[in-house]
């Protein structure tokens, strides 16, 4: 069964999985992301928020409260959730990029995932 979805653009993905275990704001999205990446992937304030606009507008995203706790530095930060549609869309993207590292060790370009460094596989 394939899935004629086409695939998220990077930057989406990598918000989405951003929001996938707790809320947060446009700041703290951007060091998720940052910091997830090692620093490859830098999301600018218009990218971000016009990627956060149409994700909105798709049902992917929700702009919710602030938690009790947050104190802001000044301004309004503008916190969002996944929603239920925006977590299948991103387990659907996870899913669509593991099957190509699956390809990726199969065809040898990458070691098999738990294999210790330096350990020979066994061959008989």
């Amino acid at each position: 069964m394939t899935d004629d979805r086409p695939p998220l653009p990077a930057h989406w993905f990598q918000i989405l999985l951003a929001l996938a275990d707790r809320d947060r704001h446009g700041l703290g999205i951007t060091k998720d992301v940052l910091q997830r990446t090692d620093g490859r992937m830098q999301l600018w304030p218009g990218m971000l928020y016009g990627a956060l606009r149409k994700m909105t507008d798709r049902g992917l995203v929700a702009e919710t409260r602030a938690p009790e706790e947050f104190t802001s530095g000044g301004g309004r930060p503008r916190f969002y959730r996944i929603t239920a549609l925006g977590r299948r869309t991103c387990a659907a993207e996870a899913q669509r990029l593991a099957a190509f590292v699956d390809a990726a060790r199969a065809k040898r370009l990458i070691k098999p995932f738990g294999r210790q460094p330096g350990r020979r596989p066994h061959t008989s």
